[in-house]
């Protein structure tokens, strides 16, 4: 479709959805209308078919999730032309009607920032009229949990907490590729896997100049998790989302955008709402290290070292051909994972896992002023706040191993007065900062490995 018709796009709509309980595969139907036609898409989401068959109990929980899910999906969709009509296909409760109207506009943020398209923030969703009939409570809190698998530090300091707890954790990832899968084999966990299939013409639109942009990605991700726990009987969906996943990027027509925003701390308050509303979840999602900050969560991946060969943080190196290559060492995500975990590791360790030594490179200083907020805002991307690079800082420039390599140098030169001041009186390293949805014993898990 030519894009002079996809600007004329004036509502996306859900037509519907289906699932095989059988091959565990749902179909999500999506379509862009305006005056010259519409474009229709269909996604394909394959979950992993359990041994036994699902309880009634289940079954019915899992299609309030799959609704969910349906409308949460389709933001991969509806901004290849962002109209301004958003026609949702049943009626919603006040808690998921929330939920969905964050996820097309905060969730957005980013995209309409980089887009130009202010009205997208301020989206509200046509909801049909009508009585949503409550769901049967759906008692999974004392499950096993699904604890998801990115194939970095911060999903493997969870694995690890629940393991040692004794809670038994089943990793599960989406479209596990060769980082993810390694990691799950250092773990010796079985694990489970769903896959995301997303409609090839949404690629054709794209290469033919569509608008794009980033989505949350994230609350897609985390219903497809939800769903798999319920049909696989399993317990609570457990993240790794930390703190400083809620701090905004910048702030734009009196709005926050936030790369992260389906990350954060809002975002999982609005989803379990959702979810307990929607679908009768009594404990459905949570994130194990929000109270934690990345820097505190490098310091107990440190401690661990079976996954050395194995971890990657950096989303660059899940596109490269070279399976051994887990890091580019040349994004913002590489350098604040590498300057987050230095002052916790022997040099010799660090550059075994990275296979190089940022620190000891001077063309990654510009990339690091950007981080330690000297020059302009903090980049688009999953990494910590301003506040923890410069206190990862000032941890390397008393260590004499890290203290004369040419990037600490140039950046302990560069940063301001005040931001050191700041980072003194630093709370990093103390568990809080805001709301947390951890359940007791899984704080205890948590407690048992930050000591």
């Amino acid at each position: 479709m030519p894009n002079t018709q996809l600007a004329r796009m004036d509502a996306f709509t859900f037509p519907s959805y289906s699932i095989d309980l059988s091959t565990g595969e749902a179909l999500f139907d999506y379509a862009l209308t305006g005056p010259d036609g519409e474009q229709r898409f269909t996604e394909v989401i394959t979950l992993p078919v359990p041994e036994q068959s699902p309880s009634d109990a289940a079954v019915a929980a899992l299609g309030r999730v799959l609704e969910l899910l349906h409308v949460v999906a389709g933001v991969s969709y509806y901004k290849a032309a962002a109209p301004g009509q958003l026609v949702l296909p049943a009626p919603l409760g006040p808690a998921a009607a929330e939920f969905v109207t964050a996820v097309y506009t905060k969730g957005l943020a980013e995209y309409a920032y980089r887009n130009q398209l202010p009205y997208v923030l301020e989206l509200t969703p046509q909801i049909p009229p009508g009585r949503v009939s409550p769901p049967a409570e759906y008692d999974n809190s004392e499950r096993r949990p699904l604890s998801a698998v990115g194939g970095g530090k911060d999903s493997i300091v969870s694995l690890e907490a629940l393991r040692r707890a004794g809670l038994d954790p089943v990793p599960f990832s989406v479209n596990p590729n060769h980082v993810i899968k390694a990691v799950n084999a250092a773990s010796g966990l079985p694990a489970l896997a769903a896959r995301r299939r997303l409609d090839p013409v949404l690629f054709e639109l794209n290469a033919a100049g569509a608008r794009n942009g980033h989505i949350p990605v994230t609350a897609i991700n985390s219903l497809i998790a939800v769903a798999t726990a319920v049909l696989h009987g399993l317990g609570p969906v457990v993240m790794s989302n930390e703190r400083s996943a809620s701090d905004p990027n910048l702030i734009w027509n009196g709005h926050e955008i936030n790369h992260q925003w389906s990350k954060g701390v809002e975002a999982e308050g609005l989803l379990r709402a959702a979810l307990a509303e929607h679908a009768g979840l009594t404990e459905p999602y949570f994130s194990l290290l929000r109270p934690l900050s990345e820097l505190h969560i490098a310091r107990l991946f440190a401690t661990i070292d079976r996954y050395d060969d194995v971890v990657t943080s950096c989303n660059a190196a899940f596109k490269l051909r070279d399976a051994s290559e887990r890091w580019c060492r040349d994004c913002p995500k590489c350098r604040f994972v590498f300057l987050a975990l230095a002052p916790f590791m022997s040099r010799e360790r660090i550059t075994h896992i990275f296979g190089g030594d940022l620190l000891a490179d001077p063309t990654q200083i510009p990339g690091y002023r950007e981080l330690l907020g000297v020059d302009g805002h903090k980049p688009f991307e999953c990494v910590g706040e301003v506040e923890e690079s410069v206190v990862a800082l000032s941890l390397l420039a008393q260590q004499p191993e890290w203290r004369d390599t040419p990037v600490v140098t140039a950046l302990v030169a560069a940063v301001p007065d005040s931001a050191w001041a700041t980072a003194a009186t630093s709370d990093t390293f103390t568990p809080g900062g805001g709301p947390s949805y951890v359940p007791p014993v899984y704080a205890k898990a948590l407690h048992s490995l930050t000591g």
